[in-house]
């Protein structure tokens, strides 16, 4: 006897053409929801990211005060020559002793002998958010006079607070001669990482912030989405790459270098001792008490240059 059906083919179940494509559009859907959410969660990871480097930054400072007794040069000039900054300086403070072994502080920053430190990528000098981190580039001028001199540097995220000028041009970040002239200016202009050496400036001691160490600014994020030749590179002593200066025009703290330029097109040199944060907000500073803080771009830039001096004697507002 033959029963119904019995041994007839059954139909596979399959999507229509309709339900695939309502499928697909359920699930771009939900992937354009959870993209947003999945960036700032990302973005919040490579800020707290970023703030523990400057946090480490800020200890490895006052363990190197501990030991010598005074913070280390922003940089270091003698003879002319380019040798030490803070960066390289704080190394054996930062777990790196090895690679601060392999600097020669007697001969140039840009000798070859150097070059193994001047390529090394160290994350705790790069914001993951820098959009170029670990990247070597040429910087676009050199220490023999100003010069390209063909010597490529790894990228880094954070210089130096040198202080604030005394003309709207000279500054304690720059050449020997421009700290020497606000040495004899305006001495309460200084940060705590300046320009030291033929300026005839000394690095400075924990004594000499009479503002207070919780108010002054010490090292600070400076990344450019433009013009990368002109961004930081933290073994670079050239007084353009690795220190900064605090000004009174908001443009210096973009994080587009061309977009600085373009409004300050008369003393483009605001924008490269300038700052600049990849992150959504603010701009993260280690103060010389320890504590890392981000400051607004819209914060008033008297109290941003009166954050920046050591012994000025202004008294800083809630910011």
């Amino acid at each position: 006897m033959k029963y119904p059906g019995k041994g007839t083919a059954q139909s596979p179940c399959a999507f229509t053409l309709i339900e695939l494509l309502v499928v697909i559009a359920i699930i771009g859907i939900l992937i354009a929801l959870l993209l947003p959410s999945v960036q700032k969660v990302r973005d919040a990871a490579n800020r707290m990211s970023c703030t523990n480097n400057l946090k480490q930054i800020g200890i490895a400072m006052h363990h190197y005060h501990d030991v010598y007794a005074k913070f280390p040069a922003g940089h270091m000039v003698t003879g002319g020559h380019y040798h030490m900054n803070w960066a390289i300086a704080l190394l054996p403070f930062l777990e790196q002793d090895n690679l601060y072994r392999q600097y020669d502080d007697s001969l140039p920053n840009i000798h070859a002998t150097n070059q193994r430190v001047r390529e090394t990528f160290l994350k705790v000098y790069t914001c993951p958010s820098d959009p170029h981190a670990n990247q070597m580039i040429i910087p676009e001028t050199g220490a023999d006079d100003g010069n390209n001199n063909g010597v490529a540097f790894m990228t880094g995220s954070y210089r130096g607070m040198s202080g604030i000028s005394w003309n709207t041009f000279d500054m304690w970040a720059g050449f020997p001669d421009e700290a020497n002239r606000n040495l004899i200016h305006r001495p309460a202009g200084k940060g705590i990482l300046h320009t030291d050496g033929d300026s005839g400036a000394k690095p400075e001691r924990m004594a000499n912030i009479t503002d207070g160490t919780s108010t002054t600014l010490m090292v600070g994020e400076r990344t450019t989405r433009t013009r990368p030749a002109r961004g930081t590179f933290w073994a670079d002593s050239f007084n353009l790459y690795s220190v900064s200066a605090a000004w009174s025009h908001s443009v210096t703290l973009l994080d587009d270098y061309d977009a600085c330029v373009a409004l300050e097109s008369d003393t483009p040199n605001r924008c490269k001792y300038g700052w600049g944060s990849p992150h959504a907000g603010g701009i993260n500073f280690a103060f010389c008490d320890g504590s890392v803080r981000s400051i607004q771009r819209s914060i008033d830039m008297q109290i941003f240059q009166d954050m920046a001096t050591i012994g000025g004697g202004e008294v800083i507002p809630d910011f």
